[in-house]
């Protein structure tokens, strides 16, 4: 049985200077995934810059900053961005084909089964998938993603054994080299939170992401059971090199025993907490060790405005976030619910404040 990979690369890795795709990093990077296909991994491609392949057939000399110009760029770069990395792995006898996602794909329960059937179709007949966020009608991506939220739940979705995120540096520093001489490459991840702060937003003027987003991947992955590595896409070799654990080749984050669900990877990691509830003790003790559902009773305070259905974090009375879910309530709502029993709810109002099903416990 085939070995399967995610790689994915960002705009900043395949773009020149002028913001358009530099055919020497494209080829460099097909030239490597074909190399890697040679080894017996399946390989599928999750390829941002659909932004930069548009930016010359429409005439400008960089990125625009209007969101409505992004996409209209993007719907005209994307097929030729498709075309260009197909036909360079053709010359490897490879056939790609192009999927198309919103990480809000992952979320619907039958659109995730037809996507990940899509996916196992194609590469049972031996094509490689070649992935983009939609970036016409999904903004997210184009703002704050760059696609690597998308990589790490596509990893989950197919049981990937690795996620390699390409970028334009050579892993996690822990600190700037662009400042600090003295840094030096992360080269294993053991706990987060002591680095998180190391990460920064995108440094490049092409491309969306930026280390802060590389790490957020490369939790999710963890907490799929997938192994994850951040390498440089100019590294000679480097795929290969992601996929076979060579020392130095960039940073690696191992990959957790237990899996979460593509549906609670996609509530814990790739939406934003809109707000936060504060629970009391018994609450959080029925959340954490129970298997329950938030309810009214157990919350005391309520911080933010947000929408029914948001992400929100569930804070215990230490003031330590210890999970995250969707409300069925919106805040305002749920200020005049908190502290009541679920008899005493007013008629037609959700018994759960967060349902079990919707609950990711933190770490």
């Amino acid at each position: 049985m085939k070995r399967l990979a995610v790689v994915k690369v960002g705009t900043s890795s395949l773009a020149s200077a002028s913001g358009a795709i530099d055919d020497t990093a494209l080829g460099k990077l097909c030239d490597d995934v074909a190399a890697a296909r040679i080894d017996g991994w399946q390989i599928v491609l999750v390829a941002s810059g659909a932004v930069a392949a548009g930016l010359p057939a429409l005439g400008f000399d960089r990125r625009p900053t209007d969101m409505g110009v992004l996409q209209a760029v993007a719907a005209v770069g994307q097929p030729r961005l498709v075309a260009r990395i197909g036909a360079r792995l053709e010359q490897h006898r490879i056939v790609t084909g192009q999927v198309l996602l919103t990480p809000y794909d992952f979320a619907q329960r039958s659109q995730y089964l037809h996507a990940r059937q899509t996916f196992e179709q194609l590469l049972e007949l031996g094509v490689l998938p070649v992935v983009n966020e939609n970036d016409t009608i999904a903004d997210d991506e184009i703002r704050y993603g760059d696609n690597d939220l998308l990589a790490a739940l596509v990893a989950n979705m197919l049981q990937a054994e690795t996620l390699a995120l390409l970028t334009d540096t050579r892993g996690l520093f822990t600190t700037d080299p662009r400042i600090d001489e003295r840094a030096s490459l992360v080269e294993e991840i053991v706990e987060f939170d002591a680095l998180e702060a190391v990460a920064g937003g995108s440094r490049s003027a092409h491309g969306s992401g930026g280390m802060a987003s590389k790490l957020a991947a490369a939790k999710m992955a963890a907490w799929s059971g997938v192994r994850a590595v951040i390498a440089s896409a100019t590294e000679p070799d480097v795929v290969r090199g992601a996929l076979a654990a060579r020392a130095g080749v960039g940073t690696v984050v191992q990959a957790r025993e237990v899996r979460l669900s593509a549906r609670k990877l996609w509530i814990a990691f790739a939406q934003p907490a809109r707000g936060r509830v504060v629970v009391d003790a018994g609450a959080r003790k029925a959340l954490l060790h129970d298997g329950r559902s938030l309810l009214a009773a157990g919350v005391r305070a309520v911080e933010g405005s947000f929408e029914v259905d948001a992400p929100v974090e569930v804070i215990g009375p230490d003031s330590e976030v210890f999970a995250k879910g969707l409300a069925r309530y919106s805040g305002e709502g749920l200020r005049a619910v908190a502290g009541l029993r679920t008899s005493a709810l007013p008629d037609g109002s959700p018994n759960e404040v967060i349902h079990r099903d919707d609950l990711v416990l933190l770490p």
